[in-house]
């Protein structure tokens, strides 16, 4: 073990619902988990929190497209720092549906950020976050006493 690794013990905290919201604001990139074909599958998209919705863009007669519409889904960011082994996660699970009112899809489109595949702005879905947990990974210095059993 290296000196940098006993200087500080990283420690889990839970995240309460606000600053889950929080959180899912920093970020433009995240991971939609749905069912295919009856089997786990998850695929990053670019998000917009609208409210408390996580709206993303997906191509027409994608299988994320046909998988999400009135379906269970998990809606899950990240940012992590490998050297000092911090970071947060946020997970969210709802109802997945299509945004049909023109006006809103119009005013979505111009919130959001641009997917990273060309073309794939054909539905645009969104998922009213029904259960919302988060974790954050804290660095505690080592001589504090905390984070000790």
């Amino acid at each position: 073990m290296k000196a940098a690794d006993r200087a500080a013990i990283v420690e889990l905290v839970e995240l309460d619902e606000a600053e889950c919201l929080r959180l899912l604001t920093k970020c433009e990139i995240g991971r939609v988990v749905f069912t295919d074909a009856a089997l786990p599958a998850a695929q990053p998209v670019t998000y917009l929190l609208d409210g408390e919705e996580v709206v993303f863009r997906t191509g027409g007669g994608s299988k994320l497209a046909a998988a999400t519409r009135g379906a269970v889904v998990a809606f899950q960011v990240d940012e992590i720092d490998p050297s000092t082994r911090t970071g947060w996660d946020v997970l969210g699970v709802g109802e997945a549906y299509e945004v049909l009112v023109p006006h809103r899809v119009a005013d979505l489109a111009t919130r959001m950020p641009h997917p990273w595949a060309p073309g794939r702005t054909a539905h645009t879905i969104a998922v009213p976050l029904q259960r919302l947990t988060g974790r954050r990974l804290v660095a505690v210095p080592a001589d504090s006493g905390e984070g000790r059993a």
